[in-house]
């Protein structure tokens, strides 16, 4: 079993920036749903005894990590590359009002650009988060709580539930929830 948790509200979400590799701190609120989150997890797994807390590198997924370690007593939290939130290249960090005023085209339907200049493709975030999920140990010993982000969160769930792309990137990214992945199925429980 998975729970994927995204990191809280960040300043730069507030401020309708893409974030990819970009790191910004988690505002009150999103302090707020990171403790949350471990509230809810304590009581999801009762106590936490077992499992295994595993991060993405940037910050804000750590501090949302870290309270939810706090709040299990758990010993550590590992940190693993591939849950990193996609890179969006030069886009990283800007507007996303200015960069659909000056790329409508690449937003798409679904809202998100996979053409930015030096960004991360789809099929490369698919991929690595695929090789995160293949080398983690079969369900059920699997008992994992991960934390990472939106888009990166979305293709987990995708390439979870082998779901096409459309369906993929058309999920939820909610900061105030975490997805049970287990017998091959979905699960959102709200915090």
């Amino acid at each position: 079993m998975i729970y994927l948790v995204r990191h809280g509200q960040t300043v730069f979400n507030a401020e309708g920036r893409l974030q990819g590799h970009v790191d910004s701190p988690l505002t009150e609120l999103g302090r707020d749903q990171a403790r949350q989150a471990g509230a809810a997890l304590a009581r999801l797994t009762e106590g936490g005894a077992g499992w295994r807390i595993i991060s993405s590198p940037l910050g804000r997924a750590q501090d949302t990590a870290e309270a939810i370690r706090q709040a299990l007593g758990a010993p550590a939290i590992e940190t693993d590359d591939r849950l990193i939130e996609l890179s969006w290249g030069e886009w990283d960090g800007r507007l996303r009002a200015d960069l659909k005023a000056q790329h409508p085209e690449a937003f798409g339907e679904t809202g998100w650009a996979f053409t930015a200049p030096i960004g991360e493709s789809f099929e490369a975030a698919r991929a690595r988060l695929g090789g995160w999920l293949g080398a983690l140990p079969p369900e059920p010993e699997r008992r994992i709580i991960a934390v990472s982000h939106g888009v990166s969160g979305r293709i987990l769930r995708g390439v979870y539930a082998n779901l096409p792309r459309a369906e993929t990137l058309a999920q939820a990214v909610p900061q105030d929830a975490t997805f049970r992945l287990s017998g091959g199925a979905i699960e959102r429980l709200d915090f």
